[in-house]
């Protein structure tokens, strides 16, 4: 992919690129994976599944993408379609058409103030944030559930490339640090 960073767009840009890795990231995962171990139950009570993260992921995307046409995004308000939980190609047409919003709003991104609902006890609280704001929120999101799903691939016996769940932060600091031996532990 090449990159939107230091081209003629907003600050946005860097941002919707960082989730357009984490999403290729996704994709390519997808790509080798069965329906069976998409599906396989983890956890002494079964209730996790690859496919489970992976839906989980793909609503926040779908809540904030739907929302900018009202300018109110709302991550609990969301439809959790169950079959992009039991088909993994349902999951990579889906991160797919994702992908193509995300870099449609490369150069036509809203700059404005937008509004997320955040539940609060039995209310809402309205905050005021940004499509920056959600895109970073986002990127951490993502990579905080591909960590689990990292985990989770491990168990089935699935290797997973070294970058797969670690935070952009993370991997720009490392290759910051590169040169410097890395203790095993501290001193």
């Amino acid at each position: 992919m090449s990159s939107i960073i230091n081209q003629a767009y907003p600050p946005q840009a860097g941002l919707i690129e960082e989730n357009l890795l984490a999403l290729s990231q996704l994709e390519e995962f997808l790509d080798a994976l069965t329906p069976e171990q998409y599906r396989h139950n983890f956890g002494h009570d079964g209730r996790h599944t690859l496919g489970k993260h992976i839906r989980h992921i793909i609503d926040h995307y779908n809540a904030l993408l739907s929302s900018l046409d009202d300018d109110v995004i709302d991550y609990e308000d969301r439809p959790r379609d169950e079959r992009l939980e039991q088909w993994p190609q349902q999951a990579v047409d889906r991160l797919t058409d994702i992908k193509a919003e995300l870099i449609a709003l490369v150069g036509h991104c809203p700059t404005g103030c937008l509004s997320l609902n955040y539940p609060l006890g039995s209310g809402v609280q309205v905050l005021d944030t940004s499509l920056a704001r959600e895109l970073a929120f986002l990127t951490s999101h993502t990579i905080h559930h591909m960590a689990i799903v990292g985990l989770l691939a491990d168990q089935l016996g699935i290797t997973l490339p070294e970058a797969f769940g670690v935070h952009p932060s993370t991997l720009r600091h490392c290759q910051r640090d590169i040169s410097r031996p890395v203790a095993a532990w501290p001193a």
